[in-house]
């Protein structure tokens, strides 16, 4: 029986979303303007089709070393209401969002004072520190060192609907961390935010601090059944690699683990490549592209990290069997030349590769639930309530 692999590159958006303009991110391609910035070498993802695909999606011909094609390429145009990460892991799913989430404006301070008092007072709290929409790295340099005389956890946000609690992973405690988070997140519901993320820290001084892979976030689920859940109702095996049991709010996901690291969570897509069984799904999350790369406005290392997984391709290739279906995507986009900090409103590449597939067209799909879809097709269960398979 077949099985699948589900790579999402998180934020190698290829530009071209049609209402970019009511995001402020016309013009936006995190894929292309990564190009630019320098001549990338990516000959798997390009034999895939990603300059096709971004090309399509966006008009913008990127300048990549060709090599023999050997999949179906396209790209997919999200119809979620937000540019965030559960939306589009959602949505690729098999499950879009359509109802609008919560956000907070761009005053100081940002978070309702009710919000703020009741977490204080149960989480027994000396306070908080910023309050504010930030930068997660600058928010961390700009406050830290006042977080470790006051024991005030730093609390800030971002153009997605999202609650960041920084501490230092020692000093605060990890566990007081997630405890701190677990009662935001209880608190956040009524305000409809997506997702409260614990950012635990280390070092001593502005001139050390660094955020360490301990990260946690606490989405709520989803609205409706995803690929998750219906391949778990069918009993069949799912693999959840990286900060997908997160985002799905551990429903639906399976076996969960966890990774350090795009070279880390590629090492764990291998394993599961090796063990998955007839039927089953894997799925990863590569974080580094979006939170080291994309978000800090990092063209060189965003090209160095492209160059670095697009090395570790062929390693998966050669574990494929005859049947299996590897599908490369992402969630949205986080153009690092782009200004600001936040994720860019992007069409996502569709690259779809079996073994012996030759170049094709997937074409332009007007839901990234088409990728769960075809998935859901290709495992031979029943059809998703949303998306077309290709």
């Amino acid at each position: 029986m077949a099985r699948a692999f589900l790579l999402i590159l998180d934020s190698v958006g290829i530009g071209g979303a049609p209402d970019a303009d009511s995001f402020g991110d016309e013009g936006a391609n995190t894929l292309a303007h990564i190009a630019e910035h320098r001549l990338l070498r990516i000959p798997n993802l390009s034999a895939m089709g990603i300059a096709e695909a971004c090309e399509a999606a966006s008009g913008r011909r990127v300048a990549l070393p060709r090599s023999n094609a050997n999949a179906q390429w396209g790209f997919a145009v999200e119809v979620s209401r937000g540019k965030d990460t559960p939306s589009g892991h959602w949505e690729i799913a098999g499950v879009p969002v359509r109802f609008d989430w919560g956000y907070f404006p761009a005053s100081i301070p940002c978070f309702p004072e009710s919000f703020t008092n009741t977490l204080i007072g149960r989480a027994g709290l000396p306070g908080l520190l910023g309050n504010k929409h930030a930068s997660g790295t600058e928010i961390i340099s700009e406050l830290g060192a006042i977080h470790l005389t006051t024991g005030k956890p730093i609390v800030y946000t971002s153009a997605d609907s999202v609650i960041q609690i920084a501490a230092h992973e020692t000093a605060f405690g990890l566990e007081r961390l997630y405890r701190t988070c677990v009662i935001a997140r209880e608190l956040a519901d009524p305000l409809n935010i997506g997702r409260i993320i614990a950012r635990p820290f280390i070092g001593s001084s502005p001139n050390d601090f660094e955020r360490t892979a301990n990260r946690r976030d606490y989405a709520v689920p989803p609205p409706e059944a995803t690929l998750l859940d219906h391949l778990e109702a069918e009993g069949r095996q799912v693999v959840s690699i990286g900060k997908i049991g997160d985002i799905f709010a551990h429903r639906g996901t399976g076996t969960e683990i966890k990774a350090a690291g795009n070279d880390e969570l590629f090492e764990q897509t291998l394993l599961a490549a090796n063990n998955l069984g007839s039927g089953g799904l894997a799925i990863t999350n590569f974080i580094d592209f979006d939170t080291l790369y994309g978000h800090r406005r990092d063209p060189p290392g965003y090209a160095r990290a492209l160059e670095a997984f697009d090395l570790r391709l062929p390693s998966l290739f050669s574990a494929l069997r005859a049947e299996d279906l590897l599908v490369v995507t992402a969630d949205h986009g986080c153009d690092p030349t782009w200004r600001g900090t936040d994720h860019t409103r992007e069409c996502v590449p569709v690259l779809a590769y079996t073994l012996g597939s030759r170049m094709g067209r997937i074409g332009r799909r007007t839901s990234y639930s088409d990728i769960g879809q075809s998935i859901a097709r290709h495992l031979a269960i029943a059809p998703l309530a949303h998306g077309t398979s290709w």
